[in-house]
């Protein structure tokens, strides 16, 4: 019996708080960020295997990322890397791969999931997206992973569910994404509340409705641009569906809008590694509290994130709480706390040419 369960990896984001590693060019999902010998978007596909075959997985990325995508996953066919025409955020993305895979197959089982997460207890992992996906196979749901947040983060969706039910999947009472650094103290403070995860699992026909319900303008667009997928003209069909596409979330869009949305609690050792300080809190650290990646001789320094270029022989003395970061032509020192200032320096660093951002 066919496997009816897809993969849609969505690999177009550009990531700039972890420049310079993350580049217009080069982003962080291609990069091996915790030096685990992978990259992010490898790992990703990797978590999957048992649950979906690779040529059941589909990477949605920009076009400039059509060969590192090759090289990363050279198993994929072309058919199986959707070049966007334009970067019009998660929900066009996700439509598009999901009406290319209707095509192939009208019973898919579909899960969605950011090429560029972590995911430390993978073994949970799979047992938490099995649950989702033998619950979706066979309900009109949309389902989405909560993880239990330990911080006010304004960055992530909060999601409210009902805990009276028995089973693993538990019903969604409010959706909201993104809120004020108040309504997330507010959540936190509740117990109440998980975050997001960013990783969906639905069934075709569930996310069909869905779209027609809340995005008809997109529905019908890539219902048109489908009778083209898997053709010659399906980049000319897909540019001209994307002409009647806005530029929305899929949170937005349709999760915070729908009533059939259940999440499946999981304790899965999840980050969206969005900062350097994930990539320090997720990371193993030496004596002092160090994290290092690269060749690196250190003297009175602790509780830095320090990373690289193997072939560079790195000194670094009485140094505490920073980030030193090196990536091609690029070095970057930076006080961990003032991470948030990384955009800025990639506004400003573009200034001095387009090749360092």
């Amino acid at each position: 019996m066919a496997n009816s369960n897809f993969l849609i990896i969505m690999a177009g984001g550009v990531g700039t708080r972890f420049w310079p590693f993350s580049r217009q060019t080069f982003p962080k999902q291609f990069h091996d960020i915790l030096g685990t010998g992978k990259t992010l978007i490898q790992q990703t596909a990797d978590r999957f295997e048992g649950i979906c075959p690779k040529e059941n997985i589909y990477v949605v990325t920009s076009p400039e990322y059509y060969q590192i995508t090759k090289d990363q996953l050279p198993y994929l066919t072309d058919d199986q890397i959707l070049l966007e025409p334009s970067r019009r955020n998660t929900a066009p993305c996700i439509g598009y791969a999901c009406y290319k895979i209707e095509k192939k197959d009208p019973n898919a089982n579909i899960v969605v999931a950011p090429a560029d997460h972590i995911i430390l207890k993978e073994e949970e992992f799979r047992n938490r997206i099995n649950v989702a996906l033998d619950y979706s196979k066979n309900n009109d749901v949309l389902v989405t992973l909560g993880i239990k947040p330990t911080r006010p983060d304004t960055g992530y969706g909060y999601i409210k569910f009902n805990d009276s039910g028995k089973t693993e999947v538990k019903e969604v009472q409010t959706f909201t994404e993104k809120p004020n650094l108040e309504l997330a103290e507010m959540f936190l403070a509740s117990g109440d509340y998980v975050w997001n995860g960013g990783i969906f699992v639905w069934n075709i026909n569930a996310i069909k409705n869905a779209f027609h319900a809340f995005l008809p303008e997109m529905a019908d667009a890539f219902s048109i641009a489908q009778k083209s997928f898997y053709t010659s003209k399906e980049k000319d069909a897909l540019d001209t569906a994307y002409q009647r596409c806005r530029s929305i979330s899929i949170d937005n869009g349709v999760m915070e809008r729908a009533e059939n949305v259940f999440v499946v609690l999981s304790d899965i050792g999840w980050s969206d590694l969005g900062t350097w300080k994930s990539v320090y809190e997720n990371s193993e650290k030496d004596d002092t509290n160090n994290v290092v990646d690269g060749q690196v001789m250190l003297f009175a320094t602790e509780d830095c994130v320090i990373k690289t270029p193997k072939h560079k022989l790195v000194v670094i003395n009485d140094l505490k709480g920073y980030i030193v970061a090196e990536f091609d032509d690029v070095l970057m020192i930076c006080k961990k706390d003032d991470e948030q200032k990384v955009k800025e320096f990639v506004t400003k660093a573009e200034s001095y040419g387009k090749r360092y951002v």
